[in-house]
């Protein structure tokens, strides 16, 4: 059984890394929707929306990508080994955005808020879990050790 203040130290580790993936994630969201603005409506641009959308949200991955490696799980595990982990997870997490209204909306009849609701509460919550057990899982355990 942990001793009090190594469960606290744990706890407030937990916080913290939990903090800098919420700030990493609202970074990227609104990296996302500028750079998807910005592309679709740049006069020298002009990308169709769908093509504005991916290009934002594959620029907003790469931040994505980098800001949890150095930032959010300061892992020095090698990017050969951990880009393709992110890579999968990233469009596993596209996947389910794509599908979760079709199955939940289109084939159940719910409305579009319930897969929308599903998309942003499941992934970010998966995400968290597969990028610190899969993903980061062999970054050097700094000071604050896993979640």
């Amino acid at each position: 059984m942990p001793v009090p203040a190594m469960r606290d130290h744990r706890r407030v580790a937990g916080l913290r890394l939990l903090a800098r993936f919420g700030t990493v994630g609202i970074i990227a969201t609104i990296l996302y929707a500028v750079l998807a603005a910005f592309f679709s409506r740049a006069g020298w641009i002009g990308l169709a929306p769908v093509e504005a959308s991916f290009v934002a949200y594959a620029a907003a991955a790469l931040f994505s990508y980098l800001a949890h490696k150095f930032f959010t799980f300061m892992s020095a595990g090698s990017h050969s080994a951990e880009a393709p982990r992110f890579l999968l997870l990233t469009l596993t997490g596209l996947a389910v955005a794509y599908a979760a209204p079709i199955l939940l909306t289109v084939k159940l009849g719910l409305p579009f808020v319930v897969p929308v609701l599903v998309t942003c509460l499941v992934i970010p919550a998966l995400n968290l879990l597969v990028l610190d057990r899969w993903v980061f899982a062999e970054r050097g355990r700094r000071d604050d050790g896993p979640v």
